[in-house]
């Protein structure tokens, strides 16, 4: 098992089938009357995030609680952070406070790397500016197992803000390594140039990559696809206007009735969260029971749970 979890990228399809498989054995602790096991019982987990969260940060939360592991809750707002202190010098002190590993989230991308380098225990990215976040890409993998009953050969759409999703990013590697294709679908100016020239669209393209494919027309990709995942309008961080409006937006790449009814009768719907409801996905489509946006949730607390207790090395205590 690995030392840290920073990237999609950082895993082998062997590494990663081993995550999913011990998450669900995880998941059978949900099941029970007391929902604890004493795999990491001694160990402190710090969850330390200077971006708000509330998916995330609780789930983690209540991963590292229910193995039995201490559990420290850092956030920048209150902190010595908003008097200047650097991220090293919070990250050292955390590490003399006796912290096994530290659960990090950070509007700069590379962060997690960074703290990887001073730290002696485990790190796990849980959100890096637009860059990645690998335990969302694991909790959307396992959900499509569970669904599905498998991940190689699915035709995956990620659909809508893939230029600012760190999600988009960790399951295109992720998904790739475990031998599902990609389809990336939004208007071309949310879609990152790289990708696209990769995949043989625009002019600068060069040779397509055969597991990733970009797409501006959503009607077209959605009766062949397994999944349809819609990614939130990241409007926090635009500069710039990447759309006419958001009626328009709606209109062109939001997931309605319509649409729902044009995927296969197996394909599900997907989400990371937060929603927002009536922009990319309309309520309807949402609360559906092809929807597996509230599943993704409780998923994540056993995903978790599984890298929490593999980077520990819970199976050797």
């Amino acid at each position: 098992m690995i030392r840290h979890l920073l990237s999609g990228g950082d895993l082998d399809a062997g590494t990663a089938t081993e995550i999913l498989d011990t998450a669900a054995e995880m998941a059978t602790v949900a099941g029970r009357e007391v929902k604890k096991l004493p795999a990491l019982r001694g160990r402190t987990v710090v969850n330390l995030f200077y971006e708000d969260s509330t998916r995330t940060r609780i789930s983690f939360e209540a991963a590292a609680k229910r193995l039995s592991a201490d559990v420290i809750n850092f956030s920048a707002k209150g902190s010595s952070v908003t008097k200047g202190e650097s991220l090293k010098d919070t990250a050292l002190t955390l590490q003399a406070m006796g912290a096994d590993a530290v659960v990090v989230r950070h509007p700069a991308s590379g962060a997690p790397h960074r703290l990887a380098n001073w730290l002696d225990g485990s790190v796990v990215n849980a959100g890096d500016g637009t860059h990645e976040h690998p335990t969302q890409a694991l909790l959307d993998a396992y959900t499509m197992r569970a669904r599905l009953g498998r991940l190689a050969g699915l035709h995956v759409a990620i659909v809508g803000d893939v230029l600012h999703s760190r999600v988009a990013r960790s399951n295109v590697l992720l998904l790739s390594t475990l031998g599902a294709k990609v389809t990336l679908v939004g208007p071309p100016t949310l879609i990152p140039v790289d990708w696209a020239a990769r995949a043989g669209v625009g002019s600068a393209a060069t040779d397509a990559d055969p597991g990733t494919d970009v797409c501006y027309d959503l009607d077209a990709v959605l009766p062949g696809v397994d999944v349809v995942m819609m990614l939130r309008v990241q409007r926090e961080r635009m500069n710039d206007s990447y759309f006419p409006s958001a009626r328009e937006y709606a209109r062109r790449y939001g997931l309605d009735g319509p649409r729902l009814r044009r995927l296969p009768e197996h394909a599900i719907v997907m989400h990371p969260g937060p929603m927002n409801r009536g922009m990319e996905i309309t309520p309807e489509v949402a609360d559906s029971p092809r929807s597996t946006i509230v599943e993704q949730v409780a998923n994540g607390v056993s995903v978790r749970m599984a890298v929490l207790y593999l980077l520990l090395g819970g199976n050797n205590r």
